[in-house]
């Protein structure tokens, strides 16, 4: 089972809840706030008119270069995405291994 009432995943815990959660047909979106893709992963910009136009439900993951940016604004990305989660991504892309699989 999945925890979405956290702020943050670890990227482990991301790419976990990540299979989980698209097995269950839920969407799992990967938000960069810096202009900077994750490398071998799919990203979308932050952008808040074409995130609304995911189904509702949908986790929305954010991150910075540190993850300390997007932890300290998600609660403004929870006011402005009610129907949706919002997890921050710890440590960032900085954090980021490209390599890591589960």
């Amino acid at each position: 089972m999945v925890d979405l009432s956290v702020d943050e995943w670890t990227q482990r815990e991301y790419l976990a809840a990540k299979t989980v959660l698209e097995s269950q047909g839920v969407r799992v979106v990967l938000v960069d706030t810096i202009l900077n893709p994750i490398e071998g992963e799919q990203t979308l910009i932050y952008n808040p008119p074409v995130m609304r136009e995911y189904p509702q439900g949908s986790v929305f993951v954010f991150y910075c270069y540190s993850g300390k940016g997007t932890l300290s604004r998600l609660a403004e990305f929870r006011t402005k995405f009610p129907h949706y989660v919002c997890i921050s991504l710890r440590g960032g892309s900085g954090y980021w291994r490209k390599n890591y699989q589960l």
